[in-house]
């Protein structure tokens, strides 16, 4: 019979499973982030963004939309017909301009992808046509009394710093998740395990050298120490022979 390795109490140092879950949970108001599951049971990490950088893009769509209303009053023929052509135009690309770039350009308005920045549902999905219409119609009630006043009274309220079009919509602005770089497989001469392991007890060990260089020396020694059953050493010895098992997995 194969000795049986606690890899879960390798990968987290000792501590219950259920403890670490329950620390993630607690730390999820903490660090900002929230985490939800969609219909067809994705877990999403989303980080909602806050008032600042979010009137930082509003301006700059503010910006682009002056410059586009100024290059159409200098195309627009003189008289009275000019001048109500010039006024619908002023209105549909007030109100269409976010309205089709987020349904039509993954939530994102010029300003809003300058800033990394992007318009979903609340549970994480694209807005549609009716989300869109209605957080930007609310425009109007966000900015009483004056400069977006209540806005942002309800930003600050509201732990995902939703403004009231977006409370009535269903929607947040949340900001861009880059991906990260898949860190490169540990360097080493592969060497094959003692016995086979599961495919969660090859993914912890993948996962600690994912994140190996993030740990003090002395951490990933203790490591290797607790893993002794699996590699028959302690210390540094046992580390350099899981590099060497996570090295072969692929071969």
């Amino acid at each position: 019979m194969h000795p049986t390795v606690n890899l879960t109490r390798y990968q987290h140092g000792g501590h219950h499973t259920s403890r670490i879950r329950a620390a993630q949970r607690g730390r999820r108001l903490l660090d900002g982030r929230l985490s939800l599951t969609t219909p067809e049971g994705v877990s999403l990490q989303l980080t909602p963004a806050g008032p600042y950088l979010r009137a930082i893009a509003w301006l700059i769509d503010v910006l682009v939309w002056l410059l586009f209303c100024g290059l159409a009053h200098l195309m627009m023929p003189s008289g009275k017909f000019g001048g109500g052509l010039f006024l619908v135009i002023l209105f549909v690309s007030y109100w269409g301009y976010p309205i089709i770039s987020e349904v039509y350009f993954n939530g994102r308005t010029l300003g809003k992808r300058a800033l990394g920045l992007e318009v979903v549902r609340s549970d994480g999905l694209p807005v549609g046509w009716r989300e869109s219409t209605l957080r930007n119609l609310l425009l109007v009630a966000d900015f009483l009394p004056a400069m977006y006043a209540t806005g942002l009274v309800c930003m600050l309220f509201d732990q995902r710093f939703r403004r009231l079009g977006d409370i009535v919509a269903g929607t947040q602005v949340i900001y861009v998740e880059k991906p990260m770089a898949r860190p490169t497989p540990p360097s080493a001469e592969p060497l094959p395990l003692p016995f086979p392991l599961s495919p969660d007890q090859q993914r912890t060990l993948v996962d600690l050298f994912e994140r190996e260089h993030r740990l003090p020396l002395d951490r990933m020694a203790e490591l290797g120490s607790i893993a002794e059953a699996l590699t028959g050493a302690q210390g540094e010895e046992s580390v350099e022979r899981m590099r060497r098992y996570v090295a072969g997995f692929n071969k």
